[in-house]
């Protein structure tokens, strides 16, 4: 496995670090952590004309088809900021999803329009009994002719309050399995709320009577699970990488305050303690980076990549939440200061937690991907 970066993601890592520390600076995430929906204005259309939103699609539907590894270069670059929004929901998670589904017509008009960053989408999937396995799945499709009427709720949805369009998971009434439905963000009977408190990007999306024509349905009818499985196992790794950004931003502030900060005649660096704080990151940084890149690997060279993909997750996830936590050992009063910045990642470590399934979660799923491959 060779992690060294080949000249496409030279650049593009060169291109996204300008981004980060130009267009979206810390004076820049700290106003749009007060109104999310300023990103739309300009860095949206920043992020397009970059070509960003394309890179996880094919040539043939408007995108540049770079491999997986190629987005995980980016997006660790952009989990450094934290840069919120919804690039990966809609331009990689959602974009996987329509290539899953295997409706060419279906791909063919939207996967073009997301590539553009014409069109944002978000996955509503997780209800109030949650999870991210189909199982837990209760919201009701009921036929209506030939179209649909959506009931119901989702929660903690990423990035609904900047989509055009959502993706909803619903059982067809009298049918069995899942499917899923493009919904237009803005139909009557469509509700948004942003869910306030130490969370990022996520929202609240109601369904009263919401009508879905027939040509909405993604897919085939009852057949979404396994379409669902395959997009989130492809889009986790990159995810993944996002958090490695976050891990490693973490690290460069507490050892930049250890090498700043005096205390009793000297730089608080030299205590024992501060020191073990940062070695606590730096393993947790090097375990999501390896774990992370392992899976991106094997993904790109066409392996069975699900145990590492789960393995990566489950310590991604668990890596960039208690790096957050040392990197406040080091800091003290000061990381808890908004303006300082090292609560975004924070934050952003909290809410991202869950999503695409908690450890807990992966670590089931690997059980059972161990027992494939035995």
């Amino acid at each position: 496995m060779d992690l060294s970066l080949n000249d496409t993601q030279q650049l593009i890592q060169d291109s996204a670090r300008d981004f980060v520390r130009g267009a979206c600076d810390r004076d820049v995430l700290l106003k749009l952590d007060r109104d999310p929906a300023a990103l739309m204005d300009g860095l949206w259309r920043q992020m397009s004309e970059l070509g960003w939103t394309g890179m996880a699609i094919p040539e043939e539907y408007g995108g540049t088809g770079n491999p997986m590894t190629d987005l995980a270069v980016l997006f660790e670059e952009l989990g450094t900021g934290p840069v919120p929004g919804p690039l990966f929901s809609s331009a990689v998670l959602c974009a996987r999803i329509f290539l899953e589904s295997g409706n060419d017509v279906t791909k063919k008009a939207w996967l073009p329009k997301i590539a553009s960053g014409e069109r944002v989408f978000a996955l509503a999937l997780t209800e109030t009994q949650y999870g991210w396995s189909t199982d837990a799945i209760r919201l009701k499709a009921r036929n209506e002719g030939a179209d649909f009427l959506l009931t119901g709720a989702k929660v903690f949805v990423h990035d609904a309050h900047h989509a055009t369009d959502l993706l909803v998971a619903a059982r067809v009434e009298g049918g069995a399995g899942v499917s899923l439905f493009r919904v237009d963000a803005k139909a009557h009977g469509v509700g948004i709320r942003p869910l306030e408190g130490f969370l990022t990007g996520m929202s609240e999306v109601t369904f009263e009577k919401v009508k879905v024509a027939g040509d909405d349905l993604v897919g085939w009818a009852g057949a979404a699970s396994d379409v669902l499985e395959r997009a989130l196992l492809a889009a986790t790794p990159v995810l993944c990488a996002y958090k490695v950004g976050g891990c490693k931003k973490v690290y460069d502030m507490s050892v930049t305050y250890a090498r700043e900060r005096t205390q009793f005649g000297q730089v608080i660096g030299r205590f024992q303690r501060v020191q073990d704080h940062i070695i606590q990151i730096v393993n947790h940084l090097d375990a999501a980076r390896w774990t992370t890149y392992e899976a991106l690997w094997k993904l790109d060279s066409g392996m069975d990549a699900a145990a590492s993909i789960h393995v990566a997750k489950a310590v991604a996830s668990e890596s960039y939440m208690r790096a957050c936590d040392f990197a406040h050992e080091v800091h003290a009063g000061i990381g808890v200061v908004r303006e300082y910045g090292l609560t975004l990642h924070t934050k952003m470590s909290r809410s991202l937690y869950h999503c695409l399934g908690a450890p807990a979660f992966h670590r089931g799923r690997l059980e059972r991907a161990l027992k494939l491959v035995a």
